[in-house]
């Protein structure tokens, strides 16, 4: 019997692992989802925060305030101070024709009304908001009052504007 000639074999080799690049179509579309998903949360966080910088500024000049208040005392020039400062930030956050034109109590149901809870009609220190102006000897709770302002302000509020 005739002897077979050796196959010419070569040895078992593993394949080539699989490549991470380029990823699977797959992946490109989870890729592509969470950089939306990423872009928009920081657009809706720098919206934020961009529209609470009124506040962020409304409540450095009410520190202001009190920080005046602490060094002279006078109750008269802090309430005074305060309504200001609450009349410009109501201007800024619901249309003129509404709040340029309130006064004495109107004012203080209007502050209730927009996020006061009832507090400022109901308190010595809401009044000082009214009478604080027209009196010489104005005596009141800075400390309420400075509370109040601070709790209004920090309201979040919807931006109305005004039927045209």
């Amino acid at each position: 019997m005739p002897t077979a000639a050796p196959l010419d074999l070569r040895d078992w080799h593993v394949p080539d692992a699989v490549s991470w690049w380029p990823p699977a179509p797959g992946w490109w579309l989870l890729g592509g989802i969470v950089l939306i998903a990423v872009s928009l949360l920081f657009y809706a966080s720098w919206r934020w925060w961009r529209n609470r910088a009124s506040t962020r500024a409304a409540l450095r000049q009410l520190a202001v305030l009190r920080m005046e208040f602490t060094a002279d005392g006078d109750v008269r020039q802090f309430a005074i101070g305060v309504s200001q400062l609450l009349r410009r930030v109501a201007l800024t956050r619901f249309p003129p024709a509404e709040v340029a034109g309130l006064t004495g109590t109107d004012w203080l149901a209007f502050l209730d009304a927009t996020g006061g809870k009832g507090e400022f009609t109901a308190s010595a220190a809401g009044q000082l908001l009214i009478e604080a102006a027209y009196r010489t000897d104005a005596i009141g709770d800075s400390e309420q009052l400075h509370r109040l302002a601070a709790a209004w302000i920090r309201q979040p509020q919807k931006l109305r504007k005004s039927p045209r």
